[in-house]
């Protein structure tokens, strides 16, 4: 290879290179704006996820903190959370206009619907924790506590991690439609192949479920039961897009025998 050759193939490296930066710094300007206002609400924010303990127990809730830190870590674990929940729609859109440019028409056009529908299912994900798994999960916990004459006295901290933990977990659990739609967008993964796997599927979850979620069975059937109706609409889903795939492989078959 000439010197000509080498310094031509080294521009474009270049080029990607510094819009890779340039990318970088607009997901890390926009994380640590969203951190900013995260901890400025963070009392607000705190008292929104205090809310399913109020809607479980049926009385005001009195957390404490066994640390001298412990209220100030709180703040800081919502601002980091909330900076990422925030700034993730900033952060996906420059993933995919640094990808873009080496995306064919039709790649970008069956990309997009991916990108719009990954923060919906973890906003579903979240959802069912926040309005129905923790306030079940807080009464039964609550109520253990009570038959055996211990008073119970939540910590903030550990509430809070246990509360994001779950909303993490469903989050990034909701997005098996997503990704096994993706895998058969790209021909990875076939209809057949999810409906034969469903035994295994089925056990997969249910492991999943068991090792995410607290060990008790409500929460462990509260993420299984979801997970298992997500697979089934995941298997229709690939099921429709082969469909979709043959009817129009089938159309430029008829147009080029014209």
């Amino acid at each position: 290879m000439s010197k000509d050759e080498i310094d031509a193939s080294e521009a474009p490296l270049i080029e990607h290179l510094i819009e890779l930066r340039t990318r970088l710094i607009y997901c890390v300007v926009g994380f640590m704006a969203a951190f900013i206002i995260s901890f400025f609400f963070s009392s607000d924010i705190l008292g929104l996820l205090v809310l399913p303990f109020k809607w479980g127990t049926g009385e005001d809730v009195s957390l404490i903190s066994i640390k001298l830190l412990g209220v100030f870590l709180v703040k800081l674990k919502i601002a980091f959370f909330g900076g990422l929940f925030i700034g993730f729609p900033l952060i996906a859109t420059q993933i995919y206009r640094f990808v873009a440019p080496g995306l064919y028409k039709h790649e970008k056009a069956a990309f997009l619907p991916y990108l719009v529908a990954t923060p919906v299912f973890f906003i579903l994900g979240a959802s069912l924790v926040y309005f129905f798994l923790l306030p079940v999960a807080i009464h039964f916990f609550t109520a253990l506590a009570g038959t055996s004459d211990v008073a119970l006295m939540p910590d903030i901290e550990a509430y809070l991690d246990f509360v994001m933990m779950l909303i993490l977990a469903f989050g990034l659990c909701f997005q098996l439609p997503v990704v096994l739609t993706l895998l058969g967008q790209i021909g990875v993964l076939s209809y057949d192949q999810l409906r034969s796997g469903r035994k295994f599927a089925i056990v997969g979850v249910f492991v999943v479920a068991a090792v995410l979620t607290p060990p008790d069975p409500i929460s462990q059937i509260a993420m299984a039961v979801p997970l298992m109706a997500l697979y089934e609409v995941s298997v229709q889903a690939v099921r429709f897009l082969e469909s979709r795939r043959r009817k129009r492989e089938a159309a430029e078959a008829a147009k080029g025998d014209v």
